[in-house]
């Protein structure tokens, strides 16, 4: 039976509270910006925001990000879905965590900053056999 008191309220962010906090003067005071987007949206776009680690929510350890910094975490699920998820594991281990209300479709709809990131390529298509000889031509 699935434990239904995991549930906990995330705090959401809004994109220009975000973008004020993220051009800080003192760089120590910006928080982390935490792309958790599903492994198809993040492969497959070539945005994301400014600085952002990637934090894959089906397998990496929040051990690699900081305790002592703010961490906002976004996605580019309707309804900050795998954000919410994600935010909330992190501050179960002890980081002080946010979701970006909207996350990057609002982020980017807005000509808020982004940084190009590399989007997956698939590898090219071999490249056809090479046709057989032609057939000698039957001696009759």
């Amino acid at each position: 039976m699935p434990d239904h008191n995991t549930c906990m309220a995330v705090q959401r962010i809004a994109k220009e509270d975000l973008k004020q906090k993220i051009e800080a003067a003192d760089e120590s005071a910006r928080p982390v910006l935490v792309d958790a987007r599903l492994k198809y949206p993040f492969e497959h776009s070539t945005v994301k925001l400014p600085g952002a680690v990637r934090f894959a929510p089906s397998g990496d350890e929040p051990a690699a990000l900081p305790k002592d910094r703010d961490l906002v975490v976004y996605d580019s699920d309707p309804g900050e879905v795998t954000a919410v998820g994600v935010a909330a594991s992190l501050i179960k281990t002890g980081h002080r965590a946010s979701v970006l209300k909207g996350g990057l479709a609002e982020w980017t709809a807005a000509n808020l900053p982004t940084e190009s990131k590399e989007a997956f390529r698939p590898a090219p298509a071999p490249a056809p056999a090479p046709a057989p000889p032609p057939a000698a031509a039957a001696k009759s």
